[in-house]
């Protein structure tokens, strides 16, 4: 669907429209000195595609939060932890709500930290819920800047990262990133160069006018008309916008920004007791401040006498805050859960989110102390579950099989494990069917390309034997599954008393 938006005006009075569409392929640079008129310019873009697409703002001084009171944009605090941002923005893409993170009120480290989980958060979301989202993300050269700065080595990598995901592999997660700097020195390159569409205003910096001319391909003698332009005017270029470069002016908004440009405005009437309101504290401030003076420098010898003296006996730990948790009843009560979700017929055919939101559920019912297993984890966990394996025991073939997974996409661990499991235990070879429930589907085909993919890995080798029937060979593993029939219907194992519990084969080879 092509959707062009009104940004304003354009040369000799036309309109100057973007191409919604191709913005969301394409991305967009915006730079320009304060007070250009980024903000405007991106409050324009927002309020004219707000019915069009999914918009999420990282908001560095909570200029866009006005945005809810008119297109119903939910505004997300940033005074949270790191984990909870990332679930919050895996619901966000899940559900398709606009959102303004507001990250005002914290240092840049912070600031730095929480969009880093956030952005994390929008870009691991589930395939299934990769739907577009336009993310604006005012002053982007605090978030991927090009130098070190004060903040800590740690902050500026994990929002470096974040903000190249976002640019360089968020296209294909249905990311599109519209970024905004005052200078483009500042930013970092392998960002910025991830933009195709280009709007650049006021600039002064010379460092600055050449690269905004390299980027629009035009003559450095040019580049002086930056300079020129007054606020809200922007020279545009990008397959979403004009194949030449075009000045535009963006046109009006409908909302406003909470802060605004200072005004002159005269000075009040001086009041007669100016002295004391200045020097008199008021009831409401802290007492005074009693500045010390420095103690006493301690004599050598005293120095001398409390080293020589021993020390003197540790006290006792004191007791644990928290109740101490046990492990051995935190695992049984997950492996319980694990087993009853199993135990559920239909849970094959379940997303990976929608499990693990059913497992932190019954988790919660049942009690399980400490803190619930992570998205990651629980996939690993269900995986091996599913197919009956022991993380903990059951011989090197297991641990082989456990380690060949780990090479492979979390999607596809299942079947896998089903398939090595059946031939370390010499059981017959599963049949699509089977396969396919396994991976969550009812399509025999998709189990067939999937036994095809494990086989271009070489994990294994396919073969059939002259009545017909499948069997698959582990060259790692130094075994094969008995002879099974590939087109046999489904039938689902009953899930054993235990979800790790070593089977009888596993005990005949001890």
């Amino acid at each position: 669907m092509k959707v062009n938006i009104n940004m304003g005006v354009a040369g000799r009075g036309a309109v100057a429209e973007l191409d919604l569409e191709e913005l969301l392929a394409t991305r967009l640079l915006v730079q320009g000195n304060s007070g250009s008129g980024k903000s405007h310019l991106l409050r324009r873009l927002l309020e004219q595609s707000a019915p069009w697409v999914q918009q999420c703002v990282i908001d560095p001084e909570g200029d866009f939060v006005t945005l809810s009171d008119r297109f119903g944009h939910q505004v997300i605090d940033a005074d949270r932890t790191e984990d909870e941002l990332t679930r919050i923005a895996g619901r966000v893409r899940q559900h398709r709500v606009s959102v303004v993170l507001n990250l005002e009120g914290l240092d840049a480290e912070q600031q730095m930290r929480a969009a880093a989980a956030f952005l994390g958060g929008m870009f691991d979301a589930d395939r299934d819920h990769w739907y577009p989202v336009l993310v604006v993300v005012d002053e982007a050269q605090l978030f991927a800047p090009a130098v070190a700065g004060e903040v800590s080595d740690e902050a500026r990598k994990l929002s470096l990262s974040a903000m190249t995901n976002l640019m360089c592999r968020g296209r294909k997660r249905g990311l599109a990133g519209v970024i905004a700097t005052q200078r483009l020195a500042k930013l970092a390159k392998n960002v910025a160069a991830e933009a195709s569409n280009f709007l650049m205003g006021r600039t002064f910096l010379d460092i600055d006018m050449q690269r905004a001319a390299d980027l629009l391909g035009m003559d450095r003698r040019q580049a002086e008309m930056f300079r020129d332009l007054s606020r809200g005017n922007f020279v545009a270029l990008g397959p979403a916008l004009s194949r030449r470069p075009l000045p535009i002016t963006i046109g009006p908004v409908e909302t406003s920004a909470r802060s605004t440009s200072p005004k002159l405005m005269p000075l009040p009437e001086a009041p007669q007791d100016a002295r004391d309101l200045i020097f008199t504290p008021g009831p409401e401030e802290a007492r005074p401040v009693v500045r010390r003076p420095p103690p006493r420098p301690i004599p050598t010898e005293d120095l001398l006498a409390q080293l020589s003296r021993p020390k003197p006996a540790p006290e006792p730990p004191a007791e644990p805050v928290f109740a101490i948790i046990d492990e051995a009843e935190r695992e049984a009560g997950i492996e319980a859960v694990l087993r009853e979700i199993l135990e559920d017929p239909d849970a094959a055919f379940r997303t990976d989110a929608v499990l693990y939101q059913d497992f932190l559920v019954r988790c919660r019912i049942r009690r399980v102390p400490g803190e619930p297993l992570p998205l990651p984890e629980f996939r690993r966990r269900f995986a091996v579950a599913r197919a009956g394996i022991d993380e903990r025991s059951g011989g090197e073939a297991w641990a082989t099989a456990l380690s060949l997974s780990e090479t492979l996409p979390g999607d596809v661990q299942g079947v896998f494990l089903m398939v090595a499991r059946a031939a370390i235990n010499k059981d017959p070879c599963p049949s699509d069917a089977t396969l396919a429930r396994a991976y969550g589907s009812h399509s025999p085909r998709r189990a067939r390309r999937l036994l095809a993919y494990f086989e271009e890995r070489g994990l294994l080798v396919a073969r059939t034997d002259f009545r017909g029937r499948r069997v698959l060979a582990f060259p790692d593993l130094g075994c094969e599954t008995a002879p099974g029939d590939p087109d046999s219907p489904d039938e689902p194992q009953r899930t054993p008393p235990a979800p790790f519990a070593a089977t009888p084969s596993d005990e005949a080879r001890a």
